[in-house]
């Protein structure tokens, strides 16, 4: 029997705006989160990227919010934090189209990049949700900007992140300013070590919710690359982009200065790329990842600032050019391709040296990432006797040069910015691989 979203005692007015916004069953994350919230019980929910963790929060909320509250004031009644700006502002898009029939909503993004006298104009008026970074609001905070007194419910959007930023003092001072009689959803994708001592803290007898993790494999393939250095690494991108099948691609790099110079020489190559990083001014991070969605870019080569809050269903690609500093990260990069009920591929290089974080990679996800090799282009260099041995794996299909951009592609978004002060570019510049050799396994 399949459950609809009217099954969870949700209202009219937010079940019509999700039938027409193309929703028709909850996922398990909502199944069990909003009934639980509704009932005003705190969570301490685990839910993989893509699993609906969202709606999971902001239907309770909305539901809330329904009903006007009797309290004076102007300040938020929901506060949502989240890691990064990309996230935030998606977390508000979708409530303002959940919440489409309810025209009175008044929703607030505080993020860092973005005027302050927008914010500020925005926070004078009576406002419903705030969605922000903990930083940009603790910044409305020491200026008196911020009224907590009518604030019923406090979410916290990838906890496990924030925290890995270095978040925890900043979470701390905003949840003292809340009142004690808040209702707070966690959600997290681990709840291990400090997050885990946080949730406690800020939770009243938690309900906790587990959704099993889902694996990948059956709409992303993935694919693992041992390259010898970065000269091989760059033929071996350089093959992959012209050989392959490719609407959109999204690459993965560790660092800023990494983004800005791979994303120049894919560029001067005939690329249609653009870089995405934290040091880029909000408004150009803006049009870069409208230039995406609007497909004017073919390849974002991004820091680990993409892995969440982009949902671009035409990106079927994803190449982790680097290795994620987090394990878990590695499950956000490649979620950004196989959007939508697609298959996506995601493809991860590795120097020879790196098998040990390849492993760490693997015990995190419980099995191996299949290793492959592309013709003619195998790596040299042995790898470590206790290396694990070679997976198994579908051979990647591209169809020659054709599948890949062509040289007429220009980039269309704004330049990239300074480089960040101090930082030096990394060795090995773009090199073509000759030829069109074939993957084998």
């Amino acid at each position: 029997m399949t459950l609809h979203f009217q099954d969870l005692q949700l209202d009219k007015p937010l079940t019509d705006a999700l039938r027409a916004a193309g929703y028709e069953s909850p996922t398990p994350v909502q199944l069990q989160a909003i009934p639980a919230a509704l009932n005003g019980a705190d969570l301490m929910a685990s839910a993989q990227t893509g699993s609906g963790k969202t709606a999971a929060f902001l239907l309770p909320i909305l539901q809330k919010l329904l009903k006007r509250s009797d309290k004076p004031g102007k300040g938020p009644r929901a506060l949502v934090l989240t890691p990064t700006r990309e996230l935030a502002q998606q977390v508000e898009k979708n409530a303002q189209i959940y919440g489409k029939n309810m025209p009175w909503l008044r929703s607030v993004s505080l993020v860092g990049g973005t005027s302050f006298g927008q914010q500020i104009r925005m926070l004078s008026k009576p406002v419903d949700l705030i969605v922000a970074t903990p930083g940009r609001l603790m910044d409305h905070m020491r200026q008196g900007r911020v009224d907590f007194s009518r604030l019923e419910v406090l979410v916290l959007d990838e906890a496990d992140r924030m925290l890995d930023m270095g978040f925890i003092e900043d979470i701390e001072t905003i949840v003292a300013a809340t009142p004690a009689s808040r209702q707070t959803l966690l959600f997290s994708a681990t709840w291990d070590g400090v997050v885990g001592k946080l949730a406690q803290k800020l939770t009243r007898e938690p309900q906790k919710i587990d959704i099993e993790r889902v694996e990948a494999q059956g709409k992303i393939d993935e694919q693992l690359l041992y390259c010898d250095d970065m000269r091989h690494k760059n033929r071996l991108l350089d093959h992959i982009l012209r050989d392959a099948n490719i609407d959109q691609c999204v690459i993965f790099t560790s660092t800023k200065v990494m983004s800005e110079q791979l994303a120049d020489e894919l560029y001067e190559k005939g690329f249609a790329a653009n870089c995405l990083h934290g040091d880029m001014p909000q408004g150009w991070r803006n049009r870069t990842l409208m230039d995406l969605r609007k497909g004017r870019i073919k390849i974002l080569v991004a820091t680990d600032v993409a892995a969440r809050g982009i949902d671009v269903p035409t990106i079927t690609h994803v190449i982790n050019y680097d290795l994620p500093k987090q394990a878990e990260d590695y499950v956000h990069r490649i979620g950004r391709t196989g959007r939508a009920g697609r298959h996506g591929l995601a493809i991860t290089f590795a120097e020879v040296n790196e098998y040990m974080k390849v492993h760490k990679i693997e015990r995190y996800l419980k099995r191996q990432l299949p290793e492959m090799a592309i013709e003619g282009m195998e790596p040299t260099r042995k790898r470590n006797k206790n290396a694990a041995p070679k997976g198994k794996g579908k051979p990647w299909g591209g169809k020659g040069g054709k599948g890949g951009f062509g040289d007429k592609h220009k980039r269309s978004s704004a330049p990239h910015g300074k480089r960040p002060g101090g930082d030096k570019p990394r060795s090995g510049g773009f090199k073509s691989g000759g030829g069109k050799p074939k993957m084998k396994k």
